[in-house]
């Protein structure tokens, strides 16, 4: 754990502890992590990390080991991804709404050695303790209860803290990693593998050039951080790629990272804190978080402030026009950025909407390093109607962990480079735009025609009814399958099934209309936005009487 000098060119690329170390020197004082009443400053965020890292290297870790991050959004969730990078580990994150079965699978995939836990996830911990090959457990106090006896308090781990900075006798690298475990919903999750570098490329670099081409190097760093940055609140989890990858890259421009103090959603709290802490970045997943939001502004429009806001980004699922405009009204002056990524393939595309005009639902601009390919890997022709696979290349993941196979389904070459294909389907627009369909793995097909469920749901979530809806495969004895809707209606609706399936009829072509529509009390979207259609899906067929 020597003191190591640091030189100009930092090996191996970009590495956060590095840049994260340097912004600490620059601006100590200024504030990094808020969340209620706690404010962290940069100095205290980097010192609270070196006595984390300290004490996971005491614990006799390796270059490289798993540390699995337990956590809801807090300031120890970003303090331990920090206190990782300076040691050379890696953070794992870990969905909190994982039941024993999923932690045990997740850890034990992982190779986690450690896990930095809340306090309320003790009993859940307590399940799975003898089933994974966890070292060292770190309880985060909450208030739900005391310690237990096999863990050790957070609040020790950051006075471990010693005279120096804390690294590790292997250094630090670019080439070292951070996972983000993905896809639980169709399967068990894939740990998807980022070199900081190509990370802080692909996503600080979108921002601020100095990060995205040429070496990487503490100068460059002292350039792009003259003061203070912007403030980012994540309203969606840090367990997710959406409000992991956005604070990372506000903290690498020298800015604080605002987290909300309840465990769900609550738009009051996040607007009341927009208006308290000027926040000017705002993160959320489409319309689970931004239809509350306008819904609340247009009960009490004159409640809140929230002019400071420069930016709503989105992503992860889609975004509806209608609530971008509804928005706008309310600050014609910010940018709402729906960004088409994925946590294997970021850059495919975006939409910008401002007070200028706003994209419509699910239409893109192509990432500079996108195109749509045929499953023969030709360029879908625009306007040609033909539906392709969105692929990028550049700065992409280096596979998924322990898993050779997926990784090279996903990562394929084309014409002498490396691509990643997550399996999003899209057409491609004569102007050159492309309009999404949706992920492979939840198309129907209905007598030999292919439907994406997003394409219909944003169809059927414009009728005045209906607040959220999802679409799901049956099984049919004449077409194959059969496109079937669960709808969560609005407040005071009741259910014209008729009326819903001409609806979608008026839009799209009559194969994509849904056969049946079953009501639903609440459709259940996870804290990402996204909805589990395995469970619907059994829901549908349940209350239809169909076997599957």
């Amino acid at each position: 754990m020597a003191d190591e000098s640091h030189t100009s060119e930092l090996p191996g690329g970009w590495n956060y502890a590095e840049i994260w170390e340097r912004v600490a020197d620059r601006i100590p004082d200024a504030q990094a992590l808020v969340q209620g009443d706690r404010r962290i400053t940069w100095h205290e965020f980097d010192r609270h990390a070196d006595g984390l890292a300290r004490l996971l290297l005491s614990r006799g870790v390796d270059e490289q080991d798993k540390v699995a991050v337990y956590l809801y959004n807090c300031p120890e969730y970003l303090e331990t991804m920090f206190a990782c990078f300076k040691a050379g580990l890696v953070p794992v994150n870990t969905n909190y709404r994982y039941g024993p079965e999923e932690l045990t699978y997740l850890w034990n995939n992982s190779d986690s050695v450690a896990v930095v836990f809340h306090g309320t996830f003790a009993e859940t911990v307590e399940k799975v303790r003898d089933r994974v090959g966890v070292k060292t457990w770190i309880w985060v106090d909450d208030g739900t209860g005391p310690c237990p006896e096999w863990a050790i308090p957070y609040q020790e781990a950051l006075e471990a803290a010693g005279p120096s900075r804390t690294r590790a006798e292997w250094g630090r690298s670019g080439d070292h990693l951070n996972f983000i475990y993905t896809g639980g919903t169709t399967g068990m999750p894939k740990g998807v593998m980022w070199r900081q570098d190509d990370l802080v490329r692909a996503t600080v670099g979108t921002v601020n050039p100095t990060f995205r081409d040429g070496p990487a190097t503490l100068e460059k760093v002292d350039r792009a951080v003259g003061g203070p940055g912007m403030v980012q609140l994540p309203a969606c989890p840090l367990m997710h790629g959406t409000g992991q990858f956005t604070s990372l890259i506000f903290l690498s421009l020298g800015g604080s990272v605002v987290t909300l103090t309840k465990r769900n959603f609550d738009v009051e709290e996040m607007l009341e804190t927009i208006a308290r802490e000027r926040v000017n970045a705002l993160a959320i997943v489409g319309d689970a978080f931004a239809k509350p939001m306008l819904e609340a502004l247009e009960r009490e429009p004159e409640r809140w402030d929230i002019s400071s806001l420069i930016t709503i980004t989105s992503s992860g699922v889609m975004w509806s026009e209608e609530v971008k405009k509804g928005l706008l009204r309310f600050n014609p002056n910010m940018m709402l950025i729906d960004v088409f990524s994925s946590s294997e393939a970021l850059g495919m595309g975006q939409s910008v909407s401002g007070g200028g005009g706003t994209f419509s639902t699910a239409k893109f601009v192509l990432g500079e390093n996108a195109r749509v390919i045929t499953d023969d890997g030709r360029d879908v022709v625009p306007g040609s109607g033909e539906v392709g696979r969105v692929a990028v290349k550049g700065h992409q993941p280096i596979g998924y962990y322990k898993d050779e196979e997926k990784t090279k389904a996903t990562f394929i070459e084309l014409d002498g480079e490396r691509w990643s294909v997550p399996g999003d389907y899209a057409t491609v627009e004569a102007d050159g735009t492309i309009t999404l369909l949706g992920r492979g793995s939840q198309c129907i097909n209905t007598a030999g025609e292919k439907v994406f469920p997003e394409e219909v749901e944003e169809v059927l979530k414009l009728h005045p009814d209906v607040h959220d809806a999802a679409v799901v495969g049956l099984p049919d004895e004449r077409w194959g399958q059969s496109v079937n809707a669960v709808v969560e209606l609005e407040r005071g609706a009741t259910l014209d099934e008729a009326a819903l399936i001409e609806h979608v009829k008026k839009h799209l072509a009559g194969y994509k209309a849904p056969k049946r529509v079953v009501p639903i009390d609440r459709l259940g979207r996870a804290p990402n936005g996204k909805v589990d259609y395995k469970r619907l899906r059994e829901y549908a067929a349940r209350e239809l009487g169909v076997r599957v």
